[in-house]
């Protein structure tokens, strides 16, 4: 079982008609990994804290929808995170973000995970917003010594970054040395200041830079280097693609244990999803029989 850990929100996504529209769909970047994974097949669990209002129970549905454990979703009266993204014409978003008082920011370390849990993925807004975030920080410390592959991505976010230089202390020295996979992008690089060879000697064995329409690399503590090329498509936009991406790499990566990581089919494999998720508007990760496999 892979569990995802973070935050689940309402992305009120522009509508081209009528001129000002916003259109609720469910996001988050926790909330779409874990929704690619359950559509690429993957034994999935879900651990957050999601409200009990209207939105939370659509969130809810989505991931039950897609085959996705939601035993580990705590529940709060407080309201639903909402996001408002702004597109580029190139499809690429940024975001503003209505976060005060709501549900997802309250989550509480859980007891455990389930005995099946091999992998944890964590990212975004849950590694920010207190007190949700020194709690996620737990669960990455707690499930990183009992061994389980954990992946990271930063998915970095400025307007909710109160105290940069903090957040990068955070991310370098209580973030990393708990990681094996560290996924994100050049924009997050760049944000953070620092080097891969510096992030690999921190702790992760493997470093995922996703570059757009450059496509993807992976460079190892082993010093090999691996990249693959981006799927020309026709882009709606950008939404929920590096989340499909963390949830490709972790469907390949969870499916030989211990063994050699096949990088170029995993990276072709992340690649080509990524691409049918930007075909679509709003975060629509594909399902495994759209990829072949």
């Amino acid at each position: 079982m892979i569990v995802v850990g973070g935050e689940a929100l309402i992305d009120l996504v522009p509508l081209a008609q009528p001129p000002g529209a916003l259109l609720p769909r469910p996001g988050g970047g926790p909330y779409n990994t874990a929704v690619a994974l359950g559509r690429l097949g993957a034994e999935v669990a879900f651990c957050s804290r999601v409200s009990a209002d209207g939105f939370g129970e659509s969130l809810l549905a989505g991931l039950r929808a897609a085959g996705v454990d939601v035993s580990l979703v705590q529940r709060g009266p407080e309201p639903t995170t909402l996001a408002v993204p702004s597109l580029a014409p190139d499809g690429s978003a940024s975001y503003g973000f209505y976060v005060e008082g709501t549900a997802d920011r309250l989550f509480g370390l859980p007891a455990a995970l389930p005995d099946a849990a091999r992998a944890l993925a964590l990212g975004t807004c849950s590694l920010v917003l207190e007190p949700g975030a020194s709690a996620y920080e737990a669960l990455l410390r707690r499930e990183s010594r009992r061994g389980l592959l954990t992946l990271l991505d930063p998915n970095i976010r400025p307007a909710l970054i109160a105290d940069p230089a903090a957040h990068r202390v955070r991310f370098a020295e209580r973030l990393l040395p708990h990681t094996s996979v560290l996924k994100l992008s050049e924009e997050d690089a760049a944000w953070l200041g620092g080097r891969v060879d510096d992030w690999l000697a921190a702790g992760p064995s493997a470093v995922v830079l996703t570059r757009g329409a450059a496509g993807l690399t992976v460079r190892t503590r082993d010093g090999r280097e691996y990249s693959a090329a981006a799927r020309p498509v026709a882009v709606a936009d950008t939404i929920g693609a590096g989340d499909t991406v963390n949830a490709a790499l972790l469907h390949r990566l969870t499916a030989a244990p211990g063994g050699p990581v096949d990088w170029p089919e995993v990276l072709a494999y992340a690649a080509h999803a990524a691409a049918l998720t930007c075909t679509r508007p709003g975060a629509e990760p594909p399902y495994a029989a759209e990829l072949g496999a």
